[in-house]
């Protein structure tokens, strides 16, 4: 009876060399992988547009009037001469100015598109929580289903603070 030599010194070599290309090609990678951010960011909707109103103050009839009325969700007031807004209709930027959120500096400024701000939020100098605001835009700017954004800007620092999109019914 003849005995057959069990040495595979070949295979285990290769075995020990592709564990060895296998380990080093992970150990490169744990430093080469950048460090990937799960969280979205999102700009949260500080300033929330409540409703639009369509009709006539005084008639009640269909003008298309496009008065936008805001109230102020967060949680800190804003000086409001420091806000600026941007509007946006079904995804396209509007040609209106609104270039401060104080209802005295608002009259001194070309605000074209929009005839006037006010209420609580836009009265002082600040606007607090739970106040309310108006922005009266130009007859016509806004018709039933378009889908409006107002993009609120913090001057100072040239940054979203709040963004909201609401569909006009």
């Amino acid at each position: 009876m003849q005995r057959e030599a069990a040495n595979s010194h070949i295979i285990a070599t290769i075995l020990i060399v592709v564990i060895t290309i296998i380990l080093s090609a992970l150990i490169l990678l744990l430093f080469k992988i950048p460090v990937l951010k799960w969280e979205i960011s999102t700009i949260p909707a500080i300033i929330t547009i409540t409703n639009i109103i369509h009709v006539d103050d005084y008639t009640g009839k269909m003008n298309y009037d496009s008065r936008m009325i805001l109230i102020h969700t967060g949680k800190i007031s804003y000086k409001n001469s420091d806000l600026k807004a941007y509007v946006f209709r079904n995804g396209k930027p509007l040609s209106c100015v609104i270039q401060t959120l104080n209802a005295n500096e608002f009259i001194h400024t070309v605000h074209l598109g929009v005839q006037w701000i006010g209420f609580a939020g836009c009265s002082g100098t600040t606007w607090d929580p739970g106040e309310m605001a108006a922005i009266d835009f130009t007859d016509g700017t806004f018709h039933p289903g378009d889908l409006v954004q107002i993009d609120f800007i913090d001057k100072r620092t040239n940054t979203i603070i709040s963004r909201h999109s609401f569909r006009a019914a």
